[in-house]
């Protein structure tokens, strides 16, 4: 698992070209899929340090594709914070239930962002 590989799984490429240039621009490598069925793939493949998982994705939601990731003994370990723009309440409950380790609301502060990664990877 290379400490610095981190796998965000996000369909908006606005949002991929924001977290690109952010976690670059600190040093990490960021490996990027689009739905949901290809961050499972990527996940298992690259085996990521964390990844960040958008909630709406087409096909399967990023809820769903947590649990897979966590129903995996090979990722099961793998910190996942849930990057979404659904503030609803209760929401960070549900992401949570689902297996996330943590929550960011869209739209993200880049500082807060980083703060939070690093809680996982010092």
């Amino acid at each position: 698992m290379a400490a610095k590989r981190i796998l965000a799984i996000e369909d908006h490429e606005e949002n991929r070209r924001l977290l690109r240039d952010l976690l670059t621009s600190v040093g990490y490598e960021l490996i990027e899929a689009v739905t949901g069925e290809e961050g499972v793939v990527l996940a298992e493949a690259q085996l990521p340090a964390l990844i960040l998982m958008d909630i709406q994705l087409p096909g399967i939601d990023g809820y769903e594709v947590t649990r897979r990731i966590k129903a995996n003994p090979a990722l099961r370990q793998i910190p996942v914070i849930a990057v979404t723009s659904y503030a609803l309440s209760g929401d960070d409950v549900k992401a949570l239930e689902a297996g996330c380790d943590a929550y960011v609301t869209k739209p993200f502060d880049p500082a807060e962002l980083l703060e939070k990664i690093r809680e996982f990877l010092p």
